[in-house]
């Protein structure tokens, strides 16, 4: 398969990133053909032959997905459609990063805090619901943007997924046991074997996704892989323009760090007490997520502060890492290296959904 993309490099100017606006102020930083109506506030909503549009910003923990979708629908008049498989749980905000109600600048945010954190919420529920918020948005003569990394969830939405086999309780019990005897790395390894694209986007020790790779190999004969390609996408009739960010690893591995640091500065400990003296269990499956996971093994005793705050930064790394593998792989994105900060990322994307957009009205039925 051939990874290769591309990345914009415009020549706009390299601000220092200390000295970069707040993302009311991005919108000033490019000069971009008018999307407003003159003489009137009122945006004028983007479409391609009056076909409706999705914008969607995606890529690895930490490029500042959020801050670049959040200015782009103040822009051009969107509303924001999380893609994010954690912050759909109520109460789990600091170790979800979810943006702060003031930071969302009035920008209307959705399938954010709609989950109780007790439900196990799916990629195929993800993708209905998702469609749906995406459809009522270009109802309403408002822009969608979609925001987020979860790629699971991406490809859900814009390419659809299979419907799958039912689960076999007794196959699954096997495969636990398999996993319990010989470790949790014994599935992904029989994964690798019979679904190599998988392996690579499924973490080794997910014991869940592992079983389920497996259970759907050997229920119909196809890998995960395979079933992915022949599935349709919910937002037929939709033109997705996808902008990816992407930075280097030695800016990752700080950003991560500060962000592992302030949550803590925030009150994670504090929020998992909260949320377990409110009664959630620990087998929730929000807590099972990254981040949580090391604290709510430390609060049980498993080891110190400093080796789990390590272990914290170390896995936002190794996600991020999987997730630009993942992306890499999804077609027709615009990658965009942001390294330089959040006022460039801002100019670079402005003008690729300029490149992309009519300003005209779109006309569809919801």
């Amino acid at each position: 398969m051939d990874f290769s993309y591309d990345v914009v490099n415009l020549d706009v100017g390299r601000p220092d990133v200390a000295d970069t606006p707040h993302a009311s102020e991005l919108s000033d930083q490019a000069t971009m053909p008018e999307t407003r109506e003159k003489g009137t506030n009122a945006p004028i909503i983007p479409s391609l032959n009056e076909t409706p549009i999705l914008i969607a910003v995606v890529g690895p923990t930490a490029t500042g997905k959020s801050r670049l979708g959040i200015s782009l629908a103040e822009r051009f008049g969107g509303e924001v459609i999380s893609c994010d498989s954690t912050t759909v749980y109520r109460g789990f905000d600091i170790g979800t990063d979810k943006v702060a109600l003031a930071a969302r600048l009035g920008i209307p945010h959705h399938l954010i805090d709609v989950v109780d954190p007790r439900e196990v919420y799916s990629a195929a529920r993800y993708a209905v619901e998702a469609a749906a918020v995406v459809r009522t948005i270009t109802a309403r003569g408002r822009l969608p943007v979609l925001v987020g990394g979860t790629g699971l969830y991406y490809r859900a939405l814009t390419q659809g997924l299979f419907p799958g086999p039912g689960r076999d309780a007794g196959l699954r019990e096997r495969l636990r046991r398999l996993g319990c005897r010989h470790g949790v790395e014994r599935l992904h390894r029989m994964v690798r074997r019979v679904d190599p694209e998988s392996a690579d986007r499924i973490h080794a020790r997910d014991e869940k996704r592992l079983i389920r790779a497996l259970e759907v190999y050997y229920l119909t004969g196809w890998p995960l892989t395979r079933h992915f390609e022949e599935t349709r996408s919910p937002l037929k009739g939709y033109v997705i323009v996808g902008i990816a960010l992407r930075q280097s690893s030695e800016v990752t591995a700080a950003k991560v760090a500060r962000r592992a640091a302030a949550q803590f500065d925030e009150g994670l400990l504090d929020e998992i007490r909260g949320l377990r003296a409110s009664g959630i269990p620990d087998s929730a499956p929000p807590f099972s997520g990254m981040v949580y996971r090391q604290a709510l093994a430390f609060l049980n005793g498993v080891g110190d502060e400093t080796s789990m705050r390590d272990e914290i930064v170390r896995a936002n790394r190794r996600y991020a890492r999987r997730q630009l593998i993942w992306f890499r792989k999804e077609p027709n994105l615009h990658w965009i290296q942001v390294d330089d900060g959040p006022a460039y990322a801002f100019r670079a994307a402005a003008q690729i959904v300029h490149g992309h957009v009519n300003p005209q009205p779109a006309r569809v039925t919801p």
